[in-house]
């Protein structure tokens, strides 16, 4: 089956899942060439193992049942994606705010901040500069088309 074909069927599917879980939400969809289906969902809490598992469960099933593959040569992964994968989604953005991001423009340069608001056509990041009394709160609205990515910095 096509790659394209077979992501629009298991969106649909997965969408069709997602009626009763609307916290729940498709963030990607791969499909290599060995049939290896890779599903990327997210929550507006985040998304529990418990979750992944039902979802995986249920999209192995709607596959083994429709018999996409005839000959049951797939793997399905379901999961998350992981911390170091650039946001794609503005849903992805607002489930951040509030957290540490590293963006990355369209022209090279990569700013860090707090992510504070985000809004139809942009974010909003703040940043301290300088020390001690010289300390200076900046803050920079940076529309999304001049986002080449967002990444949610890990603090320990």
């Amino acid at each position: 089956m096509e790659p394209n074909l077979l992501i629009d069927k298991v969106k649909a599917v997965i969408e069709s899942f997602l009626e009763e879980e609307s916290s729940y939400f498709i963030v990607q969809i791969k499909i290599k060439p060995t049939n290896n289906i890779k599903v990327f969902l997210d929550g507006d809490q985040g998304l529990p193992i418990e979750k992944c598992t039902f979802f995986n469960r249920k999209l192995y099933k709607a596959i083994e049942e429709e018999a996409w593959f005839p000959e049951g040569d797939f793997s399905l992964e379901v999961s998350s994606p992981g911390v170091d994968e650039p946001l794609l989604l503005k849903r992805q953005y607002n489930k951040n705010v509030g957290r540490k991001v590293q963006v990355t423009l369209l022209d090279g340069v990569v700013k860090e901040g707090i992510l504070l608001t985000v809004a139809e056509a942009d974010i909003l990041i703040e940043w301290t500069e300088g020390k001690g009394k010289k300390a200076v709160q900046q803050q920079l609205l940076i529309p999304f088309e001049n986002i080449k990515s967002t990444i949610v910095q890990i603090q320990f």
